[in-house]
């Protein structure tokens, strides 16, 4: 040491030489001399010397840390070799560091000077994966923004918007960053900015840290460049990598380490890694040292295999990512043919389709187009940092040195290079992912560190300018795309040019682009930097091209004759990929033009998205027919399209018709998005089944809440455009014919399809109409604000099902670009919710099952704004649309708005922007009106495939029509003068108003020879008036012409085709071949189908009368309508009724009717006219056919009725005689029938049911019946405590919980103390046992015959299906109520439980009874014989043993010995009291029967237990019996064998235990008066236990006063009765022995003095002695069947004590009730008291300080509960997910604590395994018998182990709304749930986990 300080004092004062003689510094010089000499040496003014000898020192320390030298050559064997002694090199190495930074001093002082100099105005924090950590949206301005736990709590976010989330890919702490979050948010030590008052940073303290860091950084990436070895072809060498890594470990740890020494030192390590000259110096690699010559040769291999070229060799960019195996080839020969093809064969990868052809192509076209070449290949270093990236995405990204590098981040400086270099290395990013192996991985750390970068908006914009991340992205984007191309086969397969992605292509399966694609979103969300990409016009033709890769992947085609044989799954990612890659940085762009100022930017979009439209139908070969039965969901360029075009209107004022392309791109836009509608009719009628349930996936997908306003939404807008835009007719009849029901739509009754099988026919017209509905009435895009859409979005999802809070945010689809600003939960969403919605609070069903918060519409949502049609377009299951409509008429019934069936309500829309009014066109055109017509005609005739539904969107589409018509009504009325002006044609204009009047006389219909039209005689006027019906398009050309009239329909399709073409240009003979190619051919088909034939059909019908006739045939009368307004002239003038709103198809017509009439006045005369005519109906069958239908129905109703009444009648007596007949064979002298026998006092036998085989009878010897009863061991007994305040969850360090006061405790030191002084077989009389692991039986009521139970058993076993239970261990569920169950309690035979009230109580005296006692005890009970029953008897006890475990059972000192047996057999007995004693809450107040009724099963069990307990009969003197009735003379026999254990002293006995005992050694059944006297007898010894435990409590002065004053009183009358006199007595008594004694001076202080009153001490005796009475009163109602009375708890000593008969019966009540008068002495109370008392002072002559402790004392037990649990759950959460396990110290991954006694285990973990049972399971058994209760920190679930089952409960703490969060998935703030709470705790004191809960599954001790 003394050298060092000399040399330390020289470094810091007196000139020195210049040149220091210092030997050359040898290993074993002292490190810190050196190092002072050299910081010494460097401080000098000229330190060239300093340095250079530093300069050697390091090449010398770092050259040896080099183990891998030896490997160079790839030879693993060496590195292997040279392991050991490397390690020790470099750790030698990082000394040297470590005492040379520190310049001489000790490290850990200068990383605290360092420190010192931090200017720590940013967190930083890195984390990893599975770091809990807190989002802040109230603070946030980057949607990113996270906080590290500790600056959350330090921070104040009361009120705020936050959630505690698990990273998934890592993060950094954004505290103190004002960039990302807003100041108000920062933490306490962030919030100061601090650089002001740190001082500056002296210059000798990190002077050496500039001259060693570069070395030694040199030395790492040395280090790398050595490790790396190209991967052999392509085996991926992911060993050696991390090999590697891990050698590296300690030097990258060091550097972090310096990362975390602050501000100072970080700035030091800038500099070091972005300084060039240092980087040239270094690597160059042109020194003589052969070494660094070697490595800088690995360095230049390593970037050729990269695909990257070093500039300096100059070679030419045309080249492509030559792949790996032949890159140094193509790199050296190629060098000159670099522009030709020939080159592209090397990338073997890239074609593995065989397609290579159509790759290439591709290939080279697009990188021709791409601005610059450059990007993806060329890549040179300047600096380490810029190396140090490189190696890090080489080696795929290790985790330490990506927190290295994210740890520099709070350095300004750094950070901007850092992020350049980041760039920089973009594209190479991109190709170490598409070959990584472990993708997964990769792209989190990739995320995890762009995210740091580009969610900062001020760097993003400066890299964009500088380094062209915008180009760099899109370029590298299209290249990832361009690896996995297929050729499209949409539309024209041979000829198509068009490519797609492959959808099964791991890139796109296992969406490894999404870090990049994340990146772009994440930098468009910057408004500098997306105006940047809307500007630029390069790149937004880049980007529509990568969009068309998207184009129509994904292709259905329908499958016609087999079913798929392997159904792909490839529909997840191409509807993933769509989302993320297109719809998301779509959103992005849309979020910034929201204002005029940014028309420009639309107008960009949707010229070059228009153009590459243009472009996909060429490619595609697309002219005007859709090629039928295939259909893609994805158009991504058509989505665009129309989103843009909406913003344009809606924000932009931009006018629609400047942005529309012209009508033939229109026509060919709304063809794709048809054929996605169509289809999606076509899956839901069934007609894609042969493809597979993905198919229907696809489907859900489409309309699904995340996917739809970026899928649905956008077609059905530009499918409205279009409309809007084109010819209405031609739209119309499009739509129909897409749907394919144009056949459908004839007049004729029959009709053929040639296109569709009748079975769809319904389902896909219904499906048209709809569309059209939806088409016609939805306006999101068509001028509804943001608000109206959430609200109508909202409506619509609560009309189908209550909601939960999170699930309406998850359903209401957002804008998916995170940062639009409506962020879930945010203002606009809880205001709108609590508009609509009102909460439904979480409540408890009485099954149990549990309830969430719920959101419910409130009624006047119902009434004015329920939405079918929203309900319609958001609904992914169809049921769910049924669900609203129940959900509706339930409402309207309720509120009595209407009774019957209602039909979906009409609803009044938002008016439409102007922009689109010309889709209304479409309801005023005359194909609509020819469909509608047709179908009301086709519906009033009945004809086939017709629907309710379809009726209710055609009078829908009406009404549609009526609201928006646009003609005035004077115009209209000289337009058309009467109505047989146009008799050649349909419909005379195209108003609906007037057209609905317009009759209709005649229609020539095709119709097959077999219709019935064909059989009538044409009238003689067809030529003029026969109109053709809608299938004039398929009849060949020539009738077409005979007559303009009859034609003029759907020739308009014809027409509408030939204006197509003409557009396109072709010659009209082309053109007529066109029309329909397809089915032209179909039709020519020879003998296909009976022949058609023209037939006339008279219809003389307008709308308005089929409107009318429809009236009549709904409701089923004649006549039925009447118009309104002749009674009432005002319904015309405020049409606005509400009668109308709600109601069913008559209402609906009815209410079309009126605005018919109120909109013409013509309207409104023709249906009176048609009203006063009194029309017959058409069909007159079929009316009178639905009247009888109605008349039918009550006739009908009332013969079920009568029929019902006889069955039942002739059941019941059937019954009545089985039951006779059952009863005669049991007992034939039973002649007395049925009903009387209840009554009279005669002992009947039980009767019982089985459940199984359905008879009835008595329970016999031979064929015994069982109760179903469950058997379990239970500890709740245990868990109750003495002390009323509840014990809370442990949640510091110091809260611990100790179970020495539980009751379970209490009583084991008991017996063990007891096991000490006393003889073994004595003490096991003396307690029960069962506070622990009791087994507790409790039954459903249900029985069954035993043999029967036995054959279900064997079905159970054979059955196959998984259950939930194992037979194998016994159990099953109810055959009836399959409550869960695993034994029979066999039901003993004999009389029924009631027929004992039939015994009179005898008039014996109480010594006479006493006498029958013992007799009838000391009887030996010898086993009945073998006998089925006392088979199942033996059988069952057995069961009831091995419920517990072993150590439950054997409290003997003697293993195995009968004691064992006795003691567990009434201590059963002892159990099921005691609780059901806690489930009546402790006490008998409530009185009435057993709470659960018929289900106690005491009775049966005490047979059970009675029959075994008399085979252990006890030998006569050793009966507690003897001792309790009779005086024993000989004293001296104790003293004569002192070698042997006392007996213990009958005071010490436990009284219930005594009972219990007493009562089953007796022959069953007992006899009342027994009973009763053993409850007497018994009483006596408590009461005296009462007055022993009150004199051992007060005070020696107390004790003194009271002998006196009893002494005094003891010769008045009535003395034993008097609890002065006993007291004084006993106090009297026990003074000759040492029981008072040993109290000395200290305990007495202990003991605080109360003073006893008289009450004071009667209330202490009285409760002393309740629980016994409780007890015995419970065990008298079970064995008696006498109901237990109802009382006040000051009242229930003295019930219970009458009741039991303990009270003599003249007893008044009048003065205050004195326990002592219930005391009924067998023999002189005072001789038996001083014989109990002798046994206890002898006792305590030897064992003093015992004798206290084993008196008994006052029972104390409160009942028993789980522990308590704080309001909040982060204090749980904060606490124990930290806390680490008490086995292997580390923090657990499922940690978890047990609710009853707070131990916290680990859930699954293997550390605390033992003997295969994991931790959790282990503690279920010790803690409560095989039943566990714990919560799951990380899931807040609560998990409850029965057994060898589990299930999962559910969550206890609910959020705000009154949700879960399992898993902590939206790590909202969480609050308890008492009410759960308390059902939990419910479930767990009765014990009905296995019935309540319903999902268990077996755990295999694995928990």
């Amino acid at each position: 040491m003394a050298a060092a300080a000399a040399a330390a004092a020289a470094a810091v004062g007196g000139p020195q030489p210049p040149q220091a003689e210092l030997p050359a510094p040898g290993p074993g010089l002292d490190k810190a001399a050196t190092a002072a000499h050299l910081k010494a040496a460097l401080s000098r003014p000229d330190n060239r010397a300093g340095a250079e000898e530093l300069q050697a020192l390091l090449e010398r320390v770092l050259s040896a840390e080099r183990p891998l030298a030896a490997a160079a050559d790839g030879e693993e064997a060496a590195a292997a070799g040279g392991g050991g002694g490397a390690g020790a090199a470099e750790e030698e190495a990082l000394e040297w560091c470590k005492c040379l930074l520190a310049g001489g001093g000790g490290y850990d002082e200068f990383c605290a000077a360092v420190r010192a100099y931090d200017p720590a105005a940013l967190c930083g924090l890195v984390w990893t994966a599975n770091f809990v950590a807190y989002r802040c949206r109230t603070c946030g301005i980057s949607p990113c923004m996270s906080l590290c736990a500790e600056c959350f709590h330090q921070g104040d976010h009361t009120g705020h918007d936050f959630n505690m989330f698990r990273s998934q890919a890592g993060g950094a702490c954004d505290c103190g960053d004002s960039n990302v979050m807003r100041e108000s948010g920062f933490c306490k030590r962030h919030q100061i900015k601090s650089s002001s008052n740190i001082p500056c940073v002296p210059k000798d303290l990190l002077m050496m840290s500039e001259f060693v860091l570069p070395r030694f950084i040199f030395c790492l990436i040395q280090y790398l460049r050595e490790g790396y070895n190209e991967p052999a072809a392509d085996v991926p060498s992911e060993k050696d990598l991390n090999k590697v890594l891990q050698l590296l470990e300690p030097q990258i740890s060091f550097l972090e380490d310096l990362t975390k020494m602050g501000g100072a030192m970080r700035s030091v390590l800038t500099q070091v890694l972005t300084n060039q000259q240092n980087y040239k110096d270094l690597t160059s690699g042109l020194g003589e040292n052969a070494c660094a010559k070697k490595s800088h040769e690995k360095y230049l291999i390593a970037l050729k295999s990269s695909g990257l070229t070093y500039p300096e060799d100059k070679l030419v960019y045309g080249i492509q990512e030559p792949s790996a195996g032949t890159s140094t080839l193509a790199v050296q020969g190629f060098s000159g043919a670099t522009g030709t093809l020939g080159q592209l064969d090397s990338s073997d990868e890239e074609d593995q389709d065989g397609s290579q052809g159509l790759g290439k192509r591709k290939r080279v076209k697009l990188s021709s187009s791409t601005k610059d070449q450059s990007i993806m290949d060329v890549l040179k270093h300047k600096s380490f940092l810029e190396e140090l990236l490189f190696w890090t995405i080489k080696y795929e990204f290790p985790q330490k040195m990506v927190t290295f590098l994210l740890n520099m981040l709070p350095d300004q400086e750094y950070k901007v290079a850092f992020t350049k270099t980041f760039v920089q290395h973009y594209a190479f990013i991109m190709k170490t992912l598409k070959k990584s192996h472990e993708s997964d991985t990769m792209s989190n750390r990739i995320v995890h560190i762009s995210v740091q970068l580009f969610s900062n908006e001020e760097l993003a914009r400066q890299v964009t300018e500088e380094c062209q991340l915008l180009d760099i992205m899109v370029t590298v984007l299209l290249y990832m795309m361009e690896s996995c191309l297929i050729k499209s086969e949409l539309q024209d397969e041979e000829n198509s040019l068009h490519v797609v992605v492959n959808c099964g292509e791991a890139l796109l399966k296992n969406n490894t682009y999404w870090p990049l694609v994340s990146d772009f979103i994440n930098i468009l969300s910057h408004q500098s930097v997306a105006k940047r990409f809307l500007e630029d016009h390069g790149l937004l033709v880049t980007w529509m091209n990568f969009v068309s890769f998207f184009q129509g992947m994904n292709l259905n085609k329908r499958e016609l004759n087999e079913h798929v044989e392997f159904e792909s799954q490839t529909y997840y990612a191409a509807f993933a990929a769509e989302l993320e890659a297109c719809a998301q940085p779509m959103w992005g762009l849309l979020s910034h033009c929201k204002v005029r100022e940014t028309q420009e930017y639309t107008r960009n979009v949707v010229r070059y998205c228009l153009e590459a439209l243009q472009d996909w139908f060429d490619a595609i070969n697309f002219v005007d027919e859709p090629a039928p039965n295939q259909v893609t969901f994805h158009l991504p360029l058509h989505r665009y399209y129309a989103m843009f075009l909406s913003k344009a209107v809606k924000c932009q004022e931009l006018d629609l018709d400047s942005v529309l392309p012209d009508q033939e791109m229109l026509m060919k836009l709304m063809i794709h998005p048809l054929q996605i509608q169509a289809s999606l009719a076509e899956i839901h009628s069934n007609m894609w089944v042969r493809n597979g349930l993905q198919i229907k996936g696809q489907a859900m997908t489409y309309v699904q809440s995340h996917f739809c306003n970026s899928m649905i939404d956008p077609d059905i807008y530009l499918l409205q455009v279009c409309a809007s835009r084109l010819d209405p007719d031609y739209f119309i009849s499009s739509v129909f014919e897409r749907f394919k029901v144009v056949d459908l739509l004839t007049m004729a009754s029959q009709h053929q399809n040639t296109v569709l099988d009748a079975e769809h026919e319904r389902s896909m017209l219904e499906g048209a109409l709809t569309f059209l509905v939806i088409l016609l009435s939805l306006r999101l895009h068509l001028g509804m604000s943001d608000d109206e859409i959430l609200r109508a979005e909202m409506v619509a999802q609560l009309c189908m099902n209550d909601r939960t809070h999170s699930s309406l945010l998850d359903l209401i689809p957002e804008n998916p670009n995170p940062k639009s600003g409506i962020i879930p939960g945010s203002y606009s969403f809880e205001s709108v919710l609590s508009a609509v919605a009102d909460f439904k609070a979480p409540v408890f069903e009485p099954g149990g099952s549990m309830q969430q918060g719920m959101y419910t519409p409130k009624a006047e949502v119902w009434d004015q704004e329920f939405d079918p049609v929203m309900v319609i377009l958001r609904t992914v299951y169809r049921r769910d649309v049924q669900s609203a409509m129940d959900r509706y008429t339930a409402f309207l019934k309720q509120s009595g708005k209407f009774p019957g069936n209602p039909w979906p309500p009409y609803k009044k829309r938002t008016p439409l922007h102007p922009s689109y009014k010309g889709l209304m066109r479409l309801l005023h055109c005359k194909t609509l009106h020819i469909v509608l017509f047709t179908l009301l005609y086709k519906i009033l005739m009945d004809h086939q495939n017709l629907s309710e539904h379809v009726l209710c969107m055609v009078l829908y589409l009406i009404e549609l029509g009526l609201e928006n018509s646009t003609e005035e009504e004077s115009d209209e009325e000289v337009s058309v003068c009467g109505p047989e002006r146009c008799h050649d044609s349909w419909f005379p204009g195209s108003n609906l108003v007037s057209n609905m009047r317009h009759f209709i006389n005649y229609v020539r219909v095709r119709v097959p020879e077999t219709a019935p039209e064909v059989k009538r005689d044409s009238p003689a006027s067809t030529s003029s008036d026969s109109l053709s019906s809608l299938q004039s398009s398929r009849r060949p050309k020539v009738l077409q012409r005979e007559n303009s009239g009859t034609a003029q329909v759907f020739s308009l399709v014809a027409e509408r085709r030939k204006k197509f073409q003409e557009i396109i240009n072709r010659s009209s003979s082309e053109a007529n071949q066109v029309v329909r190619p397809k089915t032209s051919s179909k039709w020519s088909a020879p003998g296909s189908a009976p022949q058609l034939t023209t037939a006339i059909l008279e219809i003389k019908e307008s709308i308005l009368s089929l409107l009318i006739k429809l009236h009549h045939k709904l409701s089923g009368k004649q006549n039925s309508y009447y118009p309104p307004w002749l009674d009432d002239i005002e319904i015309l003038i405020q049409p606005e009724i509400p009668k109308y709103n709600h109601g069913d198809g008559i209402t609906a017509v009815e209410r079309i009717l009126l605005k018919a009439a109120l909109q013409s006045r013509m309207n409104k005369r023709i249906i009176e006219e048609i009203c006063r005519k009194v029309t017959p109906p058409v069909p007159p069958k079929k009316i009178t056919a639905a009247e009888k239908k109605t008349l039918d129905k009550e006739e009908r109703r009332q013969k079920a009725r009568e029929r019902q009444q006889k069955l039942l009648a002739e059941f019941a007596s059937r019954q009545k005689s089985f039951m006779e007949t059952a009863m005669d064979v049991d007992s034939p002298e039973n002649d007395i029938p049925m009903e009387i026998t209840t009554a009279e006092p005669q002992v009947s036998e039980a009767v019982y049911d089985c459940v199984i085989c359905g008879q009835s009878g008595p329970s016999s010897e031979d064929r015994p019946t069982g109760l179903v009863v469950l058997l379990q061991a239970s500890s709740v007994l245990g868990q109750c405590r003495d002390n009323i305040e509840p014990k809370k969850l442990p949640i510091t360090e110091e809260e611990q919980i100790y179970p020495w006061d539980t009751c379970a405790a209490v009583h084991d030191v008991r017996l063990s103390l007891l096991q000490r002084y006393f003889k073994d077989s004595s003490c096991l009389l003396a307690v029960s046992i069962g506070w622990e692991g009791g087994v507790y039986v409790q039954t459903c009521g249900h029985t069954l015959h035993i043999d029967c139970h036995k054959s279900y058993m064997e079905s159970l076993r054979n059955d196959q299906v998984l259950q939930g239970f194992s037979v194998d261990k016994g159990e099953f569920t109810c055959p009836l109520c399959r409550q869960f169950a695993n034994s029979v309690l066999p039901c003993y035979p004999g009389s029924n439980v009631e027929s004992n009230l039939w015994q009179r109580p005898s008039n014996k005296s109480i010594q006479d009874l006493i006498k029958e006692v013992e007799e009838l005890q000391g009887r030996p009970g010898a086993f009945p014989s073998e006998t089925n029953l006392s088979k199942e008897m033996e059988s069952v006890m057995k069961d009831i043993k091995n419920t517990t475990q072993k150590k439950y059972r054997d409290y003997s000192k003697t293993p195995g010995s009968p004691d064992n047996d006795f003691l567990f057999m009434y201590s059963v007995a002892r159990t099921n009291l005691e609780l059901e004693l806690i489930h009546r809450g402790g006490n008998l107040c409530s009185g009435g029967a057993s709470t659960a009724g018929k289900r106690s099963c005491l009775n049966q069990l005490f047979h059970v237990l009675a029959l075994h307990m008399r085979l252990y009969s006890i030998d006569s003197e050793y009966n507690p019996w003897r001792k309790l009735t009779q005086l024993v003379e000989e004293v001296n026999s104790q003293q004569g064998n002192e070698e042997q254990q006392p007996e213990v002293p009958i005071l010490y006995h436990d009284v219930t235990s005594l009972l219990l005992i007493q009562i089953l050694m007796m022959p069953q059944p007992l006899r009342k008066d027994h009973f009763t006297c053993i409850v007497k007898v018994l009483f006596t010894l408590l009461y005296t236990q009462a007055l022993v435990a009150l004199s051992v409590k007060c005070s020696e002065e107390d004790r003194s006063a009271w002998k006196h004053t009893g002494a005094l009183k003891k010769n008045t009358c009535d003395t034993e009765k008097s609890y002065e006199v006993l007291l004084s007595f006993v106090i009297s008594e026990l003074s000759k022995g040492k029981l008072y004694h040993e109290e000395g001076t200290q305990e007495s202080a202990m003991v605080s003095p109360i003073s006893w009153s008289p009450e004071s001490m009667e209330k202490y005796l009285q409760d002393f002695c309740l629980p016994f009475l409780r007890i015995t009163s419970l065990l008298q109602h079970h064995l008696f069947g006498e109901d237990l009375p109802s009382c006040q708890e000051e009242e229930e000593f003295s019930v219970l004590s009458s009741c039991l008969g303990l009270l003599p019966t003249f007893y008044q009540t009048e003065h205050p009730f004195i326990s002592a008068s219930c005391l009924d002495w067998p023999v002189p109370a005072f001789d038996i008291i001083s014989q109990w008392c002798f046994e206890i002072n002898s006792f305590t002559e030897r064992h003093a300080e015992q004798g206290k402790a084993l008196l008994i004392q006052e029972a104390r037990w409160k009942l028993p509960h789980l522990l308590q649990l704080p309001e909040n759950y982060n204090t749980i959460f904060q606490y124990y997910h930290r806390k680490t396990c008490s086995v292997c110290t580390k923090v657990p991954k499922d940690p978890a604590v047990c609710l009853v006694c707070g131990t916290f285990v680990c859930l699954k973990g293997l550390c605390c395994k033992q003997q295969s049972y994991c931790e959790c399971v282990l503690h279920s058994q010790n803690c409560g018998a095989g039943t566990g209760i714990f919560l799951l920190i990380n899931a807040s679930v609560i998990i409850i182990i029965r057994g060898h089952r589990f299930c999962l409960w559910g969550s206890v703490y609910l959020d705000a709304h009154g949700e879960e969060d399992r898993d902590l998935r939206r790590g909202k703030p969480l609050y308890i749930c008492k009410e759960r709470y308390k059902v939990l705790e419910q479930q767990w004191i009765s014990h009905t986990f296995d019935h309540i809960n319903k999902r268990w599954g077996p755990h295999y001790n694995g928990l």
